[in-house]
């Protein structure tokens, strides 16, 4: 059997994931990064974006819109600790594509030094994150 690692993403309402996996992609606040059995260990903030991840039983691949939150990597065990995460299954996809296109049309009113664009682009990330959950589910 591969080498696994243990992922769990949690969510203030719920465990949403507690499985083995064998390889997971993230979204951290400077960019995606990898985790493969003997990561080095480390705790970052993530961005709202899509976890990847391949389960260690079948070998699925598996995707989550995941919002803003921690991850913590040690040895065997990734847990990642973020304010929510839905399936695409679980999208609403009217709802998701209207949060991306208000966030837009707010971006594009505001000044460039406004203090409200950082609060406007996670929300717009969260949104096309959650619309692009769902893609994949659909394909």
């Amino acid at each position: 059997m591969a080498e696994v690692i243990m992922l769990e993403v949690v969510t203030p309402e719920r465990r949403v994931v507690h499985e083995e996996v064998t390889e997971l992609t993230a979204p951290g606040l400077l960019g995606e990064f990898g985790v493969l059995m003997g990561h080095e260990p480390f705790v970052t903030v993530l961005r709202p974006g899509l976890l990847y991840y391949r389960c260690a039983q079948g070998g699925e691949e598996r995707t989550l819109a995941v919002g803003q939150g921690f991850a913590e990597i040690v040895e065997d065990r990734v847990t990642l600790l973020v304010e929510a995460c839905e399936g695409g299954s679980e999208i609403d996809r009217a709802r998701a594509g209207k949060a991306r296109d208000e966030a837009t049309q707010r971006m594009k009113a505001l000044p460039l030094d406004s203090e409200e664009i950082g609060e406007l682009q996670a929300a717009l990330d969260r949104a096309e994150a959650r619309l692009a959950a769902s893609d994949r589910t659909a394909n």
